[in-house]
């Protein structure tokens, strides 16, 4: 059993949907059900797989038998044994705690908010167990098409807008990351992670491979909303669903901190981007500017929760820059840091859901 945690983790949420968008149908009051199971089983492989990789090492999950780099691999190791288990229990408990608040808002469209919801789970675990490049592309769309969705259906007048915004910035933001790998396919011949980290290092000079690097960096740095490319955040955050945005904010920005991390130790190197690059000190100083202007627009703002959507892209900074310091104190931050405002997040994003429920009911 424990061999198929990784096909658990992504194939139970992923067939929990097509059940959940039934139940909408027949009985909606299955739905919650249906998702808690789901993302229970999603929590329990995790921690397997989290425990397994302590204990065992890196772990290789052949999809269909195919070996890479022919074959599409799960590839686990510390640093997204510890992301999976926190995308994992954030979306559980936000589930949880956010079943009130769903049925209120959406009495009629439980079926298709749970399906949305789960999809998006599935995709985050997916981004993050994957060792295949391409497949990262794919799984990322399935979450931020998902997550267009939920959020669209939060405020009628100014959700639909600020949702579309989201949409055009994501979207290129995936076309950039997308055109990296293909210039780091037309050079290596393969997308495997592994694969290509042990094929860069005869062509580190190649312009082709600086190119690839650079616009992998731009299209997650606009994912994650990293400043000044953060524009799109506070508006479709604060205008979603509050079951939403509880957990598209723990968890969006964060997993594409991940693949930030996971290129540079995995794809590229760290001997790559921090010795014959050398941009590190550039990156540092606009990750400074960051927490900075994050907490300067936080500070301005009287919304509640438009200001903690502002701390968001300030911790986007914390983050960013703690990586790119390009020594393993930085780096073990920054990792860590992923856990830590996960959960904040997810805590404060809560407590003004709270807030307004109780404000609704009185």
């Amino acid at each position: 059993m424990s061999q198929q945690y990784p096909a658990l983790l992504v194939a139970v949420p992923l067939l929990s949907a097509l059940l959940i968008s039934a139940a909408g149908w027949a009985n909606r009051r299955l739905c919650f059900y249906i998702a808690v199971v789901a993302l229970s089983v999603a929590v329990y492989s995790s921690f397997g797989l989290l425990f397994r990789v302590i204990n065992e090492g890196v772990i290789v999950y052949r999809l269909a038998g195919w070996d890479p780099p022919w074959g599409i691999a799960y590839y686990i190791d510390h640093l997204n044994g510890l992301v999976l288990a926190v995308v994992s229990v954030v979306a559980l408990i936000n589930l949880i705690a956010s079943k009130k608040s769903i049925e209120r808002e959406f009495p009629e469209k439980m079926g298709a908010f749970y399906t949305l919801y789960v999809l998006l789970v599935t995709g985050s675990l997916g981004i993050v167990v994957t060792g295949d490049a391409f497949n990262l592309y794919v799984l990322l769309e399935i979450a931020a098409l998902t997550g267009y969705g939920m959020l669209a259906m939060g405020d009628k007048d100014r959700a639909p807008l600020a949702t579309l915004n989201y949409l055009y910035m994501g979207t290129i933001g995936a076309c950039f990351y997308l055109l990296g790998i293909g210039y780091l396919y037309i050079v290596t011949g393969s997308l495997n992670m592994v694969d290509i980290a042990g094929l860069l290092p005869p062509i580190y000079q190649s312009k082709a491979v600086m190119a690839a690097f650079i616009i992998c960096m731009v299209g997650v740095w606009l994912k994650m909303a990293f400043f000044p490319l953060h524009a799109w955040l506070p508006n479709a955050y604060t205008y979603a669903p509050s079951a939403a945005s509880s957990l598209i904010a723990p968890l969006a920005t964060k997993v594409m901190i991940y693949v930030m991390i996971r290129l540079i130790l995995t794809v590229f190197t760290p001997e790559y981007v921090f010795t014959i690059l050398s941009i590190s000190n550039a990156i540092v100083w606009l990750a400074v500017i960051a927490i900075v202007m994050g907490a300067f627009l936080a500070f301005k703002e009287r919304s509640l929760k438009k200001m903690l959507t502002y701390i968001v892209v300030a911790e986007v900074g914390y983050m960013v820059g703690g990586a790119w310091l390009g020594n393993r104190a930085g780096m073990t931050g920054s990792i860590l840091h992923i856990a830590n405002d996960a959960l904040m997040t997810l805590c404060v994003f809560l407590a003004v859901r709270n807030i307004v429920y109780m404000i609704q009911e009185n």
